[in-house]
């Protein structure tokens, strides 16, 4: 017999007036640090789309993008979600000047022909705006390579002037960073990562699905995007690295003495390994590094030739090294001397699976004849001009980009609004991702600056969220005083807010003396 069931005893009420309550009283927090870390200019000075126009400003869309990010938004229809939340929107309104000149502050207000009704950009405004981060005629050249009948074609589309102005926005965020937090190595792990989408203006990535593939540069020691560039789904990852890596270096900012280069297989490729090797760059010189090598056969008969190759216990289950004597072609006998090629081989469980066919197995492999059969072992190699260090340490050295790096890659597009690109238009989705880096830079730039490292420092968005972001405020204005009141319950996540907002404003007022 089914029980008829009853309402909860609870109800729920209309506010009386907008704007008394805020269910993201921590965001605030992060537009101060923004302004604080020099971005308002840098927007400014860098961007300039909208400079002298009407309506919103480059600053008032990007800060809204940004904080888009930060509230767990993922689409551009998402910004009314912060357009409703109204005590929110009088915070901003209150907040959108603060710091400003009053010349600046009368010429923002010029901007609007009639009272101004929103708080955040609609999301049309937003569509508008990042629609003139995209150029039409290096569009036409990227539609000719969509048409072909060889899509593997190579091409990235020239940034716009504007799409520059925000890789150096960004830039300026990590030097802001770099003075609170000053770091003289550089360590940077180059990757790229695939963002599906079925947008039919998307190419196919080389695992058959349509993808646009930005190419990152992890600057390690600070944890923070030092660079990306917005590609192509058929884009190899090393095209052009080169080059990626050059524009990285340039975004690095002073009081950094030494760089180290770590990539996968993408980077084997001679010119930019040479460009490291051979101490080019102006600014670091030569550029120790640590590379994945392509597992060719004439690597495979290299080990084979290697005079009396030995292979050394690592430690760590089946796991073992051997340094390989190869030259390849491309590297020429001269420079055999610059470079060490260091193979790992790990023998694989029920190979009688694989006797037959070990190519059906998903990595490199080696084959190893014994007195009664043969043995399989996964191999991969590495190449580095470090001479003197370990073998040992290089691999492990190695390894540990495949932490945070790829880590960020799974905030990027599962906790920000990366994975989800809103236009058929390249340019306009360039904007969005590199608006989304400076998102994520400015929460790493909060975990550095204004937060105490444990537990926040491994702390993802979801936690991040909860714990500082989505905090539930009242709104009260009195004697021309904005004031969030956090409720006694919150305890130790008011705190941390607090705290965090008192090392903000302690940057904000410059060094004591």
């Amino acid at each position: 017999m089914m029980v008829a069931q009853k309402a909860l005893s609870f109800q729920y009420e209309l506010a009386k007036r907008d704007g008394e309550v805020t269910g993201l009283g921590g965001l605030p927090v992060f537009f101060e640090l923004a302004v604080v870390a020099g971005l308002r200019e840098a927007v400014g000075a860098q961007v300039r789309l909208r400079e002298g126009q009407q309506g919103w400003s480059d600053w008032e869309l990007l800060s809204a993008l940004w904080l888009l990010n930060l509230a767990g938004g993922d689409c551009v229809d998402d910004v009314e979600r912060l357009e409703a939340d109204a005590g929110l929107g009088q915070v901003m309104n209150r907040l959108r000047t603060w710091g400003m000149k009053r010349k600046a502050r009368r010429a923002l207000e010029r901007r609007w022909r009639k009272e101004r009704t929103r708080a955040f950009p609609s999301p049309s405004a937003v569509r508008r705006w990042l629609a003139r981060f995209h150029d039409a005629a290096e569009e036409v050249r990227r539609e000719m390579l969509r048409q072909a009948e060889d899509q593997q074609l190579a091409f990235i589309p020239k940034k716009t002037e504007a799409l520059e102005g925000l890789v150096r926005v960004n830039a300026a965020l990590v030097e802001f960073v770099q003075r609170q937090r000053p770091r003289t190595t550089a360590t940077l792990d180059m990757d790229a990562t695939l963002v599906e989408t079925w947008k039919k203006q998307a190419l196919f990535s080389y695992k058959k699905f349509r993808a646009f593939q930005p190419l990152n540069t992890w600057w390690a020691e600070q944890r923070m995007v030092l660079h990306s560039e917005f590609r192509d789904g058929n884009v190899p990852a090393g095209f052009e690295q080169r080059r990626v890596l050059e524009e990285a270096l340039a975004c690095l900012p002073g009081g950094v003495e030494r760089v180290y280069l770590r990539s996968d297989t993408a980077g084997y490729q001679w010119d930019l390994l040479r460009y490291c090797e051979q101490g080019r760059h102006p600014r670091f010189g030569r550029i120790e590094f640590v590379v994945g090598v392509d597992i060719t056969d004439a690597f495979r008969e290299a080990i084979r030739t290697t005079p009396d190759i030995v292979w050394h216990d690592m430690g760590r289950g089946d796991q073992q090294w051997a340094e390989v004597s190869f030259v390849p072609n491309a590297l020429g006998a001269t420079k055999r001397g610059s470079y060490r090629f260091i193979a790992t081989r790990e023998l694989v469980r029920q190979q009688e699976l694989f006797d037959d066919q070990p190519a059906q197995l998903p990595f490199p492999t080696l084959i190893e004849p014994r007195a009664k059969g043969r043995d399989i072992y996964k191999l991969h190699a590495v190449v580095t001009n470090r001479m003197v260090t370990p073998a040992p340490e290089i691999i492990q050295w190695y390894r540990d980009r495949c932490g945070k790096s790829e880590e960020a890659h799974s905030i990027m597009k599962r906790d920000l609004a990366g994975g989800q690109l809103p236009s058929k238009l390249f340019g306009a989705n360039a904007a969005w991702w590199q608006t989304m880096i400076v998102a994520l830079n400015l929460v790493a730039a909060m975990k550095h600056v204004a937060l105490d490292p444990r537990p926040f420092d491994t702390m993802r968005m979801k936690a991040l969220r909860l714990r500082l972001i989505a905090l539930p405020a009242r709104v009260i204005h009195h004697a021309n005083q904005l004031t969030l009141r956090l409720g006694a319950s919150l305890g130790s996540f008011a705190e941390v807010l607090l705290e965090a907002r008192a090392r903000i404003l302690a940057l904000a007022q410059g060094p004591a003396g």
